[in-house]
């Protein structure tokens, strides 16, 4: 992996729709312009994000409670995601906007409505960066992970409402 300063040019329209989908892969998709991520001059649209249980990237050998990823894509097809760790905690605004709207998405589709990407903070941090694979099928790979090296929070209540809506135990074997 790759240590640098930050995260390079994240742009986040002020605000877009999101859907959260019951499916066994539990993609939860954003509706219409949700910004870009600028890598050397290769521009990847962000269209999804998904949360794992535990989390599927280390840091110094330590697994975390959770893993957001944030998946964007180029006209092209290519892929970049933006992992971020969380331990058990303080509870996280982003989640906690979403938190009823979780429970409430057991086995059916529902739309979240107006929800800004730029409440993932995903900028100004240190991170990780290495070429890979994306970790649920088709398993595309040749893509640009970037791992946000600080370890955010979620609270207790916030994990379980993800688990409770299925995704419990859901991270690849490391």
């Amino acid at each position: 992996m790759v240590n640098m300063n930050k995260i390079p040019t994240v742009s986040s329209s002020p605000s877009l729709n999101m859907n959260m989908n019951s499916s066994a892969n539990h993609i939860n998709e954003w509706k219409g312009d949700a910004g870009h991520l600028n890598i050397n001059e290769t521009y990847y649209n962000l269209i999804q994000c998904h949360w794992h249980t535990p989390s599927e990237h280390m840091l110094n050998g330590t697994k975390f409670d959770l893993e957001l990823h944030a998946i964007r894509t180029t006209s092209k097809g290519e892929f970049a995601v933006i992992g971020i760790l969380y331990k058990i905690g303080s509870p996280d605004p982003f989640f906690s906007k979403l938190l009823n709207d979780i429970k409430s998405s057991v086995d059916k589709d529902i739309d979240v409505g107006v929800i800004n990407p730029r409440e993932i903070k995903f900028k100004s941090r240190p991170y990780y960066r290495y070429v890979g694979s994306l970790t649920t099928p088709p398993c595309t790979e040749g893509v640009v992970l970037t791992i946000v090296k600080k370890v955010r929070t979620v609270s207790s209540e916030q994990l379980s409402a993800l688990k409770g809506a299925g995704y419990e135990e859901n991270a690849r074997p490391t």
